[in-house]
């Protein structure tokens, strides 16, 4: 069974999504442990990227912040690796397949799985082209994740049937950010995922409210938070662990009471 399946395994999952070097791999590392002491279940470890197309103005700005500070894969896998000392949730990457493509399939996902990473999410490769990557994937024992947009429609049974670790719904239409309310109707999906998936189910785009969290982790295995944390780490920089903790910590309480 895939690590992965741990988050899931003792009620809702809070997933964090941490942009790896805003401001720096210290913070990272400091905000990384203050969202798991508060209750993160699983960490999204993002690999900044000079073009991240499914990202909205708040996560591009963190992807310039931690490239500006001089972060690159290879600190990143050094600073995962120290992180595992102490960390003992699942962790996945959530990155671009250029980024993989330009590192080396190979010794990109065989270093994953060496430093303790469980999972990539890789929002621009089309489940027609998984291929490109899933036998290094299974090979190395690193799950590659399935999104599943609302206008994935007919596509989405097949997406289902052949997912690993945890499905991404992916709750409205267009890049990463806030979003006062989430009108898409998301139960049909869901019916269509749990006829056809053996893995859990979590939604993210647009999550930032206890109240929003409490909504898509009713009708889900777990919400996905990124665009909120981020505004967090851009508002209090070096200093934003303490604040990280105590948001994770009001949006874990929302979706398990």
């Amino acid at each position: 069974m895939s690590k992965i399946a741990a988050a899931f395994d003792h009620g809702k999952a809070f997933i964090a999504f941490i942009t790896c070097g805003d401001p720096d791999l210290d913070t990272t590392g400091r905000v990384v442990r203050s969202a798991v002491e508060n209750g993160a279940d699983l960490i999204e470890l993002g690999i900044p990227f000079s073009d991240p197309t499914a990202e909205g103005p708040v996560i591009q700005e963190a992807n310039l912040r931690a490239l500006r500070a001089g972060t690159t894969t290879d600190r990143i896998f050094a600073f995962v690796k120290e992180l595992r000392e102490d960390v003992a949730v699942p962790m996945v990457f959530m990155t671009y397949a250029n980024v993989i493509f330009s590192y080396g399939a190979e010794k990109f996902i065989s270093t994953c799985a060496e430093i303790g990473i469980d999972g990539l999410i890789l929002p621009d490769l089309p489940f027609e082209e998984k291929e490109e990557f899933l036998p290094l994937c299974r090979q190395y024992g690193v799950d590659l994740i399935s999104l599943i947009a609302p206008t994935s429609e007919n596509r989405v049974a097949m997406i289902a049937r052949e997912a690993e670790g945890f499905i991404y719904l992916v709750s409205s239409l267009g890049v990463t950010g806030t979003r006062s309310e989430i009108t898409t109707d998301l139960a049909p999906i869901i019916q269509t995922i749990r006829e056809n998936a053996k893995v859990p189910v979590a939604i993210g785009f647009g999550i930032s409210t206890p109240e929003q969290a409490k909504k898509m982790a009713a009708i889900s295995d777990g919400a996905i938070v990124g665009s909120a944390i981020e505004k967090i780490l851009a508002q209090h920089g070096k200093e934003s662990a303490e604040y990280v903790g105590e948001y994770v910590n009001r949006m874990k309480n929302a979706i398990n009471n």
